[in-house]
């Protein structure tokens, strides 16, 4: 009787670990599509439509849903969670953010760089240049997010990496409005060519300045092709 009593308590346990595991599976999934521009402005995403997807109950979908709403990927409404609508001072406000933030970041970047990171940034770098030399879009979206993962998961100050994460993708809009603009794919490509020499470089000055320049030039573009504030 007594070795079944203590036995009792492990089930509970593995039980919560896969919930959990999931959880975060379908909260990495999401987040993956919303930074990709999978999902419109006008889609809604629903719990059970996502349970159905990943073959498994409700629970673990809310859960993850309801930490991108916490996170500011989403917004809950009575009909399903979606993308949340910022406005031109939003948008100033989270390019103040990024402006503060990212320069210092990147360049802190430097002791922890290797060749491995070397060589992830120059693919992505290199994957951004035929997209643009193809006009593709979507790679153009997935080659920037992927060079900003690099060095961004080489940052040392992990609070630092998750806040910076966080507020690079929730101006998702300005991403889908921009990198659709030819002359913008334009600047991001240069953008990233020298920043990937600051990085190679172990330049922390010459990072610091581009990536300064690079959040700036995102800023402009953006509200030159919306027509400025509102």
């Amino acid at each position: 009787m007594a070795e079944n009593q203590a036995q009792t308590p492990t089930l509970p346990r593995r039980t919560a670990l896969k919930q959990n595991t999931l959880s975060e599976s379908v909260y990495q999934e999401i987040r993956t599509r919303l930074q990709r521009g999978q999902v419109g402005i006008r889609d809604r995403i629903l719990d059970h439509e996502v349970a159905d997807e990943f073959g498994c109950t409700r629970m673990p979908v809310r859960q993850a849903l309801l930490r991108l709403v916490n996170d500011g990927y989403l917004v809950g409404t009575t009909r399903g969670f979606v993308v949340p609508t910022l406005t031109a001072n939003d948008i100033r406000e989270l390019f103040e953010l990024r402006r503060l933030l990212e320069p210092s970041a990147a360049a802190a970047t430097v002791p922890m760089l290797g060749d491995k990171e070397d060589a992830a940034l120059r693919q992505a770098y290199q994957k951004a240049r035929k997209a643009y030399e193809k006009r593709d879009t979507a790679a153009m979206i997935r080659a920037n997010i992927e060079f900003r993962d690099v060095w961004l998961d080489a940052v040392p100050n992990a609070r630092l990496q998750s806040t910076i994460r966080r507020f690079a993708d929730h101006v998702q809009q300005v991403r889908l409005a921009t990198l659709d603009n030819r002359p913008t794919q334009k600047v991001v490509v240069e953008g990233m060519r020298v920043l990937l020499e600051g990085f190679v470089e172990r330049d922390p000055k010459r990072i610091k300045t581009a990536m300064m320049a690079f959040t700036i030039a995102a800023e402009q573009w953006y509200f030159a092709l919306i027509g400025g504030p509102d």
